[in-house]
């Protein structure tokens, strides 16, 4: 249910203050510290952002998905790294357990989720298993606790894990089947403090530092079955409805950073001076500001008329695809084009804009490479008869 306007035209009004005076000061603190500072992470769970895409009879704040991709394109106005650390608990690290957990598995994590108070992650790539994630081979083989109880014995390794630093619960997918393919797989609530669950150490990266990616492992872990999200064999369809909505809220957070990106370059371009005048007077300058707009507005335009479409409870697996896209491509070249635009400035880390450039990269690769939604809209356009 939509928050009626005004609550939610004041939400969107907190959170945009919250990033222009509070997160956009940082950027370069994060960037040098590869970490976001602790008070920071206090205030978003003040504001609730833990909790946007969590029901409120669960303590969340319960937006629609046109309500969260609203905030998200806000919260795209500064470096990504600031959104991820409540991000897998708002989207993959949550959803899971929000759309195929049961009652008494909701109530037991989605309000600690919510107020922030639990770190969720979303535990499906592998060191071999990337893009082809039906193929995971971690392992969960069904068998008796020392009391009798059920339990499932949990062994491999997940690598590039968003959060896994800091998580208490991970959304495990894992094989337990004999299935080839995603119909042997199953989904699983796995709390960090289960014996045999080890963190390695986070990865360095390109981009989005602050925002932490680590392997975790698995070894002979006992999960309760109580813990498992739906039936044997549902993990898969899960984890794709998941993404699905995943997809979506990356897109939109693409359509944030460009439009930020954007306003750089405007404002750059109006007092930075060539051949005696401002080089927004130039037409080539122009031609490049005027191709960024054009496509951030059609890529907003995309995300925001999906979201409309799964509020509706429409089928949106390709527009979602084409959403996160269409986005992730374009945010990149609005990227690359502000390089340019601020010429060797747009290279100096002083400016911001080389930092941005190395953060988009990664939206073209998780949640889905750009490949991988090629083949989802085409495959859903041959299915639906173009």
């Amino acid at each position: 249910m939509a928050l009626d306007p005004e609550t939610f035209d004041a939400l969107i009004d907190q959170v945009r203050r919250f990033v222009t005076d509070r997160l956009r000061p940082l950027e370069a603190q994060v960037e040098a510290d590869d970490a976001i500072p602790a008070d920071v992470i206090d205030e978003m769970k003040a504001m609730g952002l833990f909790g946007l895409s969590i029901a409120e009879e669960h303590g969340g704040l319960g937006l629609t998905m046109a309500e969260e991709a609203r905030v998200a394109i806000e919260l795209g106005r500064t470096t990504p790294a600031f959104r991820s650390s409540f991000g897998t608990n708002v989207g993959i690290g949550s959803q899971g357990l929000v759309m195929a957990g049961n009652a008494e598995q909701k109530a037991q994590w989605l309000p600690r989720i919510a107020s922030g108070e639990v770190v969720t992650s979303f535990a499906l790539t592998e060191p071999d298993v990337g893009s082809d994630s039906g193929s995971v081979k971690t392992r969960a083989v069904l068998a008796k606790d020392k009391n009798g109880g059920d339990v499932y014995r949990l062994s491999g390794t997940k690598r590039y894990i968003t959060n896994a630093d800091k998580a208490d619960l991970f959304t495990v997918m894992a094989r337990t089947g004999k299935e080839v393919g995603g119909r042997g797989v199953s989904a699983f609530l796995v709390p960090r403090d289960l014996p045999g669950v080890s963190i390695g150490e986070p990865e360095k990266k390109m981009g989005q530092r602050g925002a932490k990616v680590a392997d975790v492992v698995f070894d002979d872990v006992p999960v309760p079955a109580v813990n498992r999200l739906g039936e044997e064999g549902e993990g898969f369809k899960i984890a794709m409805r998941v993404l699905d909505r995943g997809r979506l809220h990356i897109a939109a957070v693409c359509v944030g950073v460009a439009e930020r990106l954007i306003a750089d370059c405007v404002a750059y371009a109006g007092t930075r001076n060539q051949f005696g005048k401002p080089i927004a007077e130039h037409q080539l300058i122009q031609a490049m500001i005027a191709d960024s707009k054009t496509e951030a507005l059609a890529a907003r335009a995309l995300v925001l008329e999906t979201a409309d479409r799964k509020d509706r409870g429409e089928d949106v697996v390709m527009e979602s695809a084409a959403a996160k896209y269409f986005a992730s491509e374009m945010v990149g070249r609005v990227a690359d084009r502000a390089v340019q635009i601020f010429g060797g400035a747009g290279y100096i880390a002083d400016y911001g804009i080389e930092r941005l450039y190395r953060d988009v990269r990664l939206f073209r690769i998780y949640e889905g490479t750009s490949q991988i939604q090629q083949i989802i809209i085409a495959r859903e356009t041959m299915k639906r008869g173009g």
